[in-house]
């Protein structure tokens, strides 16, 4: 414990340091990656499972983890932080299960927030009903394209801004906020020209 002079005569335990952030290019320690894994899992874990579903999501994310910890030498941390590497490294994988994901909002679509859609594959995403999101939304989602879908959800589920979107997804910063407008139009016109509210309106511009 470090000390800080107090009274004339006398000393005091300075406050407890906070826990040091993994730093950044050291990936390629182990136990530089297990910071990693304790500061981002409980992250990255809800994100996964906000779109596919818990059942789906340990899975995905133990294989996120695996991907990262054998890339982790070749992270550049001036490309993206930590957090935003991983962001990328999972959306490619929830985009394996694509037909998951889309069959989970159109179940969404059928049986509403309160009612629970008849077997594993078909739960409503965890965060309609967090968010009482309308039935509507969720099956207008489903109609989205991956590309525009992952885009979205990355700003806001994850809350990731266009610089940090464009990094994990090793697209163009301009591709963002137009795969975004593109979306918003689409889930508009879905809704009758309904506003979606899932992304403000100030998220398109970045």
């Amino acid at each position: 414990m470090s000390w800080v002079a107090g009274e004339p005569g006398s000393a005091v335990p300075a406050a407890p340091a906070a826990p040091a952030a993994p730093a950044k290019g050291c990936l390629a320690e182990g136990e530089a990656f297990s910071e990693v894994f304790d500061a981002h899992f409980d992250e990255i874990h809800g994100y996964v499972a906000q779109r596919l579903g818990p059942d789906h999501a340990e899975d995905v994310v133990a294989e996120a983890f695996l991907v990262a910890f054998r890339k982790r030498a070749q992270y550049d941390p001036a490309r993206a932080g930590v957090r935003v590497w991983l962001y990328g490294i999972v959306t490619k994988l929830v985009a394996r299960h694509r037909r998951l994901e889309a069959r989970t909002l159109r179940a969404m679509g059928r049986y509403g927030a309160d009612t629970e859609a008849p077997g594993p594959e078909d739960r409503v995403a965890t965060w309609v009903s967090a968010q009482s999101l309308r039935p509507n939304l969720a099956a207008a989602l489903a109609e989205l394209s991956q590309r525009d879908r992952d885009v979205v959800l990355l700003v806001a589920l994850a809350g990731l801004s266009h610089e940090e979107v464009a990094a994990a997804l090793g697209i163009p910063y301009g591709t963002v906020g137009s795969r975004l407008s593109r979306a918003r139009r689409k889930l508009r016109a879905s809704l009758g020209g309904t506003n979606p509210m899932l992304v403000p309106e100030e998220a398109e511009r970045g």
